[in-house]
């Protein structure tokens, strides 16, 4: 099939009524909650999860992305209005979106953050449906030996690149991948890890465990830090006038969105990076290209828009090695794969083949997605600053309540509910003593199928390690794996000796 019978093809699988109507959920949902400070993408989606194991397999990937991506949008509101980031992608947005809003500049900075956040998205699926068919087409070639090597380099990179210490990131990776061994061997039947329960027999849930580590632990970290103090002046007079922007403040704007459409794009597909790093990045590069640098962190409209173009962008663009390759590229993009996984779906290069119209409907919904979130977001600011006003302590036992009702709903067992409350105390103890979550949940997807194919590669190779080695590809792969592992452990050592020379020098 060429490209204009694909675009077809999914713009009639996405323009369906059920598919258009919780492609509207997804988004709204999204943007509902990236506008609540510090939740984010990954609670959102974990939280839930669980709703789309009674949809079918297009829908629920469809809902799915755009609780992804509406995140993106909703997030820069708080960052704008509070000073408060509600993601960690739009943290550098705070630097000039707060000030803007001091100077009774809310309502441009919320309308030029909407129109870079859609150019952004726009640009990401275009990178994403030109770049998608000829990466699968090389990754045809690739067997068991490639994919296991392959699926270790993604799990090392996330790791390196995570925030705070490597060798915490490692860590945690390796403690997901034994996680994902609970449960029933799958070439042997053997009972792994169970300790005689029944309810490990079909292994830890995925849903369960994403809830526990980002929704409770989230709402347990937010409860000690939030206070209930109502949304400032800024933020209260917001109105449909002051959204329009100026012509200086469009003519300042267009170029900044194509840098950063392109930076985001880049950084999107490389795993382990995401939009966090896009928009740092993007916030540098125009703070560097600008005549006038000292304007940044004064209110520039550039500080605002380029970070928000950039992370929408890698939004979509993360999509890249999560459909064409199967490996995901962050953690969030670990729960879409989880979700494939649980309606019988494998990503990978054949998914183009064996599955165009779920393939190409998902990728043309996101276009429907980033119309639906342009259309929503501007007339209904005067409700996210509405929800801005609502206490925390009102918030919280709802969203508790939700991800209780959600666990219990996957399997209708109370074991999951417990699991969930497990783990979400573990996430909790995790960022006390600064182990990030990410990394694990990204060795508990992956981890089942590093086995699956480290197996089959040994049954071709008859049991000889070297043979991975001696493949071209996969022995690529291995040496940038221990290139990467050597350098993100000797960073975390330079690091740790830099402080003790500081303590002992204090």
């Amino acid at each position: 099939m060429d490209m204009f019978s694909n675009i077809a093809l999914g713009l009639e699988t996405a323009l369906t009524p059920i598919n258009v109507l919780y492609c509207f959920i997804g988004v709204f949902l999204g943007t509902f909650i990236g506008v609540l400070p510090g939740i984010g993408a990954l609670a959102a989606i974990s939280m839930l999860f669980p709703i789309t194991y009674h949809l079918e397999p297009t829908t629920a990937l469809i809902m799915l992305a755009g609780i992804y991506y509406g995140t993106a949008y909703g997030g820069s509101t708080a960052s704008i209005l509070l000073n408060i980031p509600g993601t960690s992608s739009s943290v550098v947005t705070c630097l000039d979106g707060y000030p803007m809003a001091q100077q009774g500049r809310a309502g441009v900075a919320l309308a030029m953050t909407a129109l870079g956040s859609f150019f952004g998205g726009v640009f990401g699926i275009l990178v994403l449906s030109l770049f998608s068919p000829l990466i699968s087409g090389y990754a045809l070639s690739f067997g068991p030996a490639e994919y296991f090597t392959l699926m270790v380099l993604g799990l090392i990179a996330a790791s390196a690149i995570t925030e705070g210490s490597a060798a915490k990131g490692l860590a945690m990776v390796v403690l997901g991948i034994l996680l994902a061994t609970v449960g029933m061997d799958p070439q042997s039947g053997t009972p792994r890890f169970t300790f005689g329960t029944l309810d490990l027999m079909d292994g830890l849930g995925l849903s369960a465990l994403a809830m526990g580590l980002f929704g409770i632990s989230e709402v347990i970290s937010s409860i000690r830090t939030k206070n209930d103090e109502a949304a400032p002046a800024s933020a209260r007079s917001v109105t449909m006038r002051s959204l329009i922007p100026s012509r200086d403040d469009i003519r300042r704007s267009w170029m900044p969105m194509l840098r950063s459409s392109t930076i985001g794009s880049f950084f999107g597909a490389l795993p382990g990076t995401g939009p966090s790093i896009a928009s740092f990045v993007s916030y540098a590069v125009e703070k560097r290209v600008s005549k006038t640098p000292e304007r940044f962190g004064k209110g520039a409209v550039e500080g605002v828009v380029a970070p928000e173009t950039a992370n929408n962008a890698a939004d979509q663009t993360a999509f890249i090695p999560t459909l064409s390759l199967g490996i995901p590229g962050s953690a969030t993009m670990a729960l879409m794969i989880g979700a494939m996984m649980v309606h019988g779906i494998h990503p990978g290069p054949k998914m183009m083949t064996d599955q165009p119209t779920l393939f190409w409907g998902l990728v043309m919904s996101f276009w429907v997605g980033n119309v639906l979130l342009i259309i929503l977001n501007l007339p209904l600011i005067g409700l996210w600053v509405r929800l801005l006003t609502v206490p925390y302590h009102l918030l919280f036992p709802a969203i508790v309540m939700f991800i209780a009702i959600g666990a219990y709903s996957v399997r209708y067992s109370a074991f999951d509910v417990l699991t969930v409350a497990g783990f979400g105390a573990l996430g909790y103890v995790m960022r006390i003593f600064a182990f990030p979550a990410a990394p694990l949940l990204l060795g508990f997807v992956l981890g089942p199928l590093i086995e699956q194919h480290f197996r089959r590669a040994m049954v071709l190779a008859r049991g000889d390690l070297m043979a991975i080695v001696e493949r071209p590809i996969s022995g690529v792969f291995v040496v940038i794996s221990v290139l990467l592992l050597g350098w993100s452990l000797w960073s975390t050592f330079r690091e740790a000796g830099k402080r003790k020379l500081l303590e002992s020098e204090n």
